[in-house]
Parts: C-alpha cells; structure tokens; sequence
C-alpha cells in the first residue's frame, strides 16, 4: 500500500529541494559547456598545430578521467594547493570542463565533414579563413553537430546524479539521504530515477523539436 504520508511529507519535499539543485548544475553547465566545446571544437579543427596539439590534449585528459575523479581532485586535492571551492562550484566546474571536452569532439567532427571544395571556393572568393568559419562552414556544421551535441544533454542530466560524491545535494543527494534515514530504499531510489526519467524525457522532446526547427530539406537525414 503506497504510504501517502512518506511522500507528500518528507520524500517529495527533499527530492524538490534537490531537484532545484540539479536545474541549476545542469543549465548553466550545458550552456557553458557548449561554448566551451565549439571554441575548442573550432580550434581543433582549424587552430594553429599547437593550438589543435593543446585542444586534443584537453580532450583527451577530460575524457579519459572518469568524472567522479575529477570531482575529487577539484574538490579534495585543489585545497591542498591553496584553491578551493564549495560544494556547488567544485560540481558546476567539473561539469562545464567534462561536457565541454565531449561538445567538442562532436563539434570537430561535424566541421570537418563540410567539404574542402567549399572551404576552397570561399578563399578564391577572398574569405580569410575564420570569415569562412563563421559564414560558411559553422551554419552547415551546427547542424550536423546538433544531435550529438544535444545527446551530451542527456547525458549531462545523469551525470549530474554524481554532484553528491562531493557533498553537493542535488536530487541524488537528497535521495540518498532520505534513504539512509528511513530505510526505504526502493520507494526512493524509483522515486529518484522516475525524476531522472522526466528530465530526460522533456530535454529529448525539446533536442527534437530544435532539430525539426533547423532542419533544411535536402540537408542530411530528417
């Protein structure tokens, strides 16, 4: 029998707290995270070789590291260095870094699929190279890059869920404390993850409707 009281009084109430939380981990870091990923996306693609060779180093360091490490060494070995960071800081960088890292990799493919005869054609008519960038091959590559790049949403959403491994109580956290009061753990955890399911529900009906939005006939699949 579904225990109305446990929910409506202490579960639902910790999970919207946390919820709040994760909101505010996940725009501002998939937001800054994007920026991030097409400046190094674009660097790595028509940067100078030591900057492509520093863009691929990135990439290559946050996208090795799993993220829980990364959590761990801005939030517990950075103060051993003098830098510290609140909980929320330490989870909201960590985030923005890692995403972007990713970002780029999807923004990089997607410029470099744009033919060279366009890129070509564009210097005969005296483009320099970033006016190319910018007016020629950007506009094509946004949208190939865009369901890759909105597929790191979703996982951005889950991989919020990992904030709490640094004492950021996000909706994970709150659940896991809720949990280790109560013992109730599969009434929170389903709780926990139908929340997980609704967020990733919603941001993947809105990454379609964009794509439909800047979808151009005759451009790539529908």
């Amino acid at each position: 029998m579904l225990d109305t009281v446990f929910f409506s009084h202490e579960l639902l109430p910790a999970l919207n707290k946390g919820l709040l939380v994760s909101i505010a981990l996940i725009v501002p870091a998939g937001s800054l995270g994007f920026v991030g990923g097409v400046l190094i996306g674009c660097m790595r693609a028509f940067g100078p070789r030591w900057l492509r060779r520093l863009g691929d180093w990135y990439t290559a360091l946050l996208r090795g590291v799993p993220l829980a490490v990364q959590l761990m060494m801005i939030y517990y070995a950075l103060p051993k260095l003098g830098i510290y960071f609140a909980p929320y800081g330490a989870a909201l960088i960590s985030l923005i870094l890692c995403t972007a890292a990713y970002q780029s990799e999807y923004v990089r493919g997607a410029l470099l699929s744009i033919r060279q005869g366009q890129i070509s054609a564009a210097h005969a008519l005296g483009f320099s190279t970033w006016q190319t960038v910018i007016w020629i091959v950007a506009p094509q590559a946004a949208r190939r890059a865009l369901p890759g790049c909105g597929n790191e949403i979703i996982y951005l959403i889950k991989y919020s869920s990992l904030a709490y491994l640094v004492t950021c109580m996000e909706l994970m956290g709150e659940g896991k404390v809720v949990a280790s009061d109560t013992f109730r753990f599969t009434e929170v955890f389903l709780t926990v993850g139908a929340y997980y399911l609704v967020m990733v529900t919603l941001a993947t009906w809105l990454l379609r409707w964009l794509e439909r939005r800047f979808h151009v006939p005759g451009f790539g699949a529908r």
